[in-house]
């Protein structure tokens, strides 16, 4: 039976091709999407790997069986760190990926996971319509991607020890945070920090090289991390963690695309941001009920744990990202003047 989290093997190993045939002659451009995340069906398994299916479904079914997608869960075409790259080189189409993994790459892409500076789902989603939005997709499109499907996610702490909820917590924890910028604010805070994927953070907990993992909802549970856990702090009412994942497509092969198929892609890409909205939303609520069901303690964050973990941000995190590069300073300055 397939369940929420647990996928029969087969949508594991096999890529889901969707395609809609037209009975003409002509051969359909077929579309590869990759993602770290759990395989399973366009209705049921992690909402990330559903946006892909749908993405594709949709993309075949407004294009007569033109476009043709094809989704590679668990970085099963390409390992996690390398999809961008790829992507930039024109080596992969698609990718729904954490933008902060780009951070060694490409520094300014770790404004996608600034602690404290996003504190909504409506204000991150609102990055896309104002000045930050622009800067942002215009810098990235420079660097040969295309942003097509804006995505956030809130995130908590899956634990084994202790909880860790207020910074002073955090001392003398091995605590994976998710982007250089996290880390810093761990590390002020006193956490010893790892930087491994979120598909890795539950290998590091098994083996007691992560004590807490700091990720979406969704990861907490998609990757099963409520099995290695004892504490479960959630960030469904309040968060100083919220994330970049859109869906995203290398301009490379974006502009190979007749004008239909580009109007296409874009248009999807767009409609499905609701969803991406209502999905991770759903997971925020629904990774209490996992983690109390398999016996973990969950605390909630709140407004005034997260001003103490954005002051520290601010003075450590923020202040560095910006003397990174002009446009670094220049992309902080406008996220900051979206409201919340």
């Amino acid at each position: 039976m397939l369940t929420r989290r647990h996928i029969l093997a087969s949508a594991l190993a096999a890529p889901a091709i969707l395609r809609l045939g037209t009975g003409t002659a002509h051969a359909a451009t077929t579309l590869k999407i990759s993602h770290q995340f759990p395989g399973g069906t366009i209705d049921k398994g992690d909402f990330r790997d559903r946006l892909t299916r749908k993405f594709a479904e949709e993309i075949a079914k407004r294009s007569g069986g033109d476009l043709v997608g094809e989704v590679y869960p668990n970085s099963s075409l390409i390992k996690t760190n390398a999809q961008f790259s790829a992507m930039r080189k024109g080596a992969l189409d698609l990718s729904l990926y954490p933008m902060p993994y780009a951070g060694g790459e490409l520094p300014e892409t770790n404004i996608g996971l600034m602690p404290g500076l996003v504190s909504t789902y409506d204000q991150g989603l609102r990055w896309k319509d104002q000045p930050v939005g622009k800067a942002l997709t215009d810098f990235l499109a420079d660097k040969g991607i295309m942003l097509i499907t804006w995505v956030w996610q809130a995130g908590g702490v899956a634990s084994r020890t202790r909880p860790l909820l207020a910074p002073e917590d955090a001392k003398g924890l091995k605590v994976r945070g998710g982007s250089r910028e996290m880390d810093m604010v761990l590390q002020t805070a006193g956490a010893a920090v790892l930087s491994v994927p979120s598909n890795e953070i539950y290998a590091a907990m098994q083996t007691g090289a992560c004590d807490a993992g700091i990720t979406s909802s969704t990861s907490l549970i998609s990757f099963r991390l409520e099995e290695v856990a004892k504490h479960l702090t959630s960030g469904a009412n309040a968060s100083y963690w919220f994330m970049l994942e859109p869906l995203m497509m290398s301009k490379a092969i974006f502009d190979k695309q007749p004008k239909k198929h580009q109007d296409i892609i874009l248009s999807v890409g767009a409609e499905l941001e609701a969803f991406g909205k209502q999905g991770a939303q759903a997971d925020d609520v629904e990774v209490a009920k996992v983690y109390e069901k398999a016996g973990a303690k969950v605390s909630m964050l709140d407004a005034g744990i997260v001003a103490k973990w954005r002051d520290i941000a601010r003075d450590t995190a923020w202040k560095d990202y910006s003397a990174k590069t002009p446009l670094a300073a220049n992309l902080l300055k406008l996220a900051t003047d979206v409201a919340a």
